[in-house]
């Protein structure tokens, strides 16, 4: 909460008398006098009213005084490491490889799991700090393709091995991977097997002193620069799909960036070629049986995306609100505007209902209370709206919509891909759909 000074408070009162009421209408002290209007708009940013624009439902009185710690740790990470970097990156497709060192040495990956080097927060402390890696603050913004880089690092990673994982595989890799000393991949999207991930052609064969790995992956964030992959395989001696670690170096695999995507550019992606891969025993994650392990580790990157996805659209909001205080067309500035203010609306009710769903998620997993469709419920319903609003909050800029610097444009961009990514919109309908009539419209 903002604190107004006595000057400011002074200033406001004199403003208050000499125009209109100052509760009424903003937008007409901005058109009043534009000098006026600058010192208006930064009283009104440090008044109550600017703070539920922010929070609307006051959802940080629902949280705890770790959580609240753990996201301002987060917030001020993400403001002085990865805001100034981020329109640079995007342009250039260029990884920011500070980003997960960076966030090991504030107990920012893994954060959920007990030990190990990692923090052992709650669930809805990691969901902030998705939320953060995706929002802005101010003149700040951020970006999905960092959440995703540090989403893939904890959910699909650090979280198997922990679940699955032996107790030496725990020892040798979650310490370091909290460190982000090692960066992870998570392989089990193919080139012709996404929604689908049943009919994988990626084969696992035991031999003497291992397994032989042959197939391939495709759209595998972090993929580029990994040291270690879990790899999804379907085992030849059952036809039952589990877990693999493979290092970096090993013999017969490779993973090539794939370069000009038009979404998530500061985030690496790339595919993942085995031939005939030799794995050890003790590569085997152990505990893996069959692919409701590999869902597990995708509901709970579903979970946290949900809450990145509601920072993205955070930022918009942000962005196409100040844009339309400023902006006058006819004279006015389009804030004015019923239909403009109708968009703002509409955007700002969304954030305030999709956090709170979320957060009442993550209090459930906590409780071991959740079932997997409420994390697909989430999913779906946080990632259609993000990229529906931020479509909307688009034409709000008109033919700026198409500079960069206004960041809508890049957010859109990146939205369409996490509404595709770890299960589509599509597939999460079918999701709830089979657990509301007990019928599966798709292959089990």
């Amino acid at each position: 909460m903002f604190r107004l000074s006595r000057p400011a408070i002074q200033c406001r009162r004199h403003l208050q008398r000499s125009t209109q009421p100052f509760t009424r209408s903003v937008s007409k002290f901005v058109s009043f006098n534009w000098e006026v209007g600058e010192v208006i708009l930064k009283v009104y940013m440090a008044s109550g009213t600017y703070s539920r624009v922010q929070d609307p439902l006051n959802l940080e009185s629902l949280l705890t005084e770790e959580e609240l710690a753990v996201q301002k740790t987060a917030h001020d990470f993400c403001q002085e490491n990865l805001m100034p970097k981020v329109l640079e990156g995007w342009r250039t497709e260029q990884f920011n490889h500070d980003i997960l060192p960076g966030m090991g040495k504030l107990g920012l990956l893994g954060p959920t799991i007990q030990g190990y080097g990692c923090a052992g927060v709650s669930h809805v402390a990691y969901g902030l700090i998705a939320r953060e890696l995706e929002r802005q603050n101010t003149l700040y913004r951020v970006d999905s393709g960092y959440r995703s880089t540090a989403s893939v690092q904890s959910s699909l990673v650090m979280h198997p091995i922990y679940e699955f994982g032996s107790e030496a595989q725990k020892e040798k890799y979650l310490p370091r991977l909290a460190k982000g000393e090692l960066i992870g991949a998570f392989g089990l999207t193919e080139p012709n097997h996404g929604s689908d991930p049943a009919s994988m052609q990626t084969t696992a064969e035991e031999v003497d002193g291992g397994f032989i790995l042959n197939g391939s992956k495709a759209w595998i964030s972090n993929a580029p620069v990994a040291d270690i992959f879990v790899i999804w395989a379907k085992c030849k001696w059952d036809s039952k799909v589990r877990g693999f670690l493979v290092e970096k170096g090993t013999k017969g695999l490779s993973a090539p960036a794939l370069k000009n995507k038009i979404s998530l550019r500061v985030s690496l992606t790339g595919s993942i070629a085995m031939d005939s891969v030799r794995v050890s025993h003790d590569g085997l994650l152990p505990e893996t049986k069959g692919l409701g392990s590999a869902f597990s580790c995708l509901n709970s990157a579903r979970y946290g995306i949900s809450w990145g996805v509601m920072g993205a659209l955070e930022e918009c909001l942000h962005r196409a609100r100040q844009y339309a205080l400023e902006r006058h067309q006819f004279n006015r500035p389009l804030a004015s505007f019923q239909l403009v203010q109708k968009k703002l609306a509409e955007a700002h009710t969304e954030i305030a209902l999709g956090l709170l769903a979320s957060l009442q998620v993550g209090r459930l997993k906590e409780k071991g209370a959740l079932a997997p469709e409420m994390v697909s419920m989430v999913k779906k319903n946080n990632c259609g709206k993000a990229l529906q609003h931020a479509r909307i909050l688009l034409d709000i800029l008109g033919g700026n919509a198409a500079a960069d610097e206004y960041h809508i444009a890049r957010h859109a961009a990146n939205l369409q891909i996490t509404n595709t990514y770890e299960g589509t919109n599509d597939i999460h309908a079918l999701i709830l759909g089979k657990a509301i009539t007990g019928i599966p419209a798709f292959a089990n």
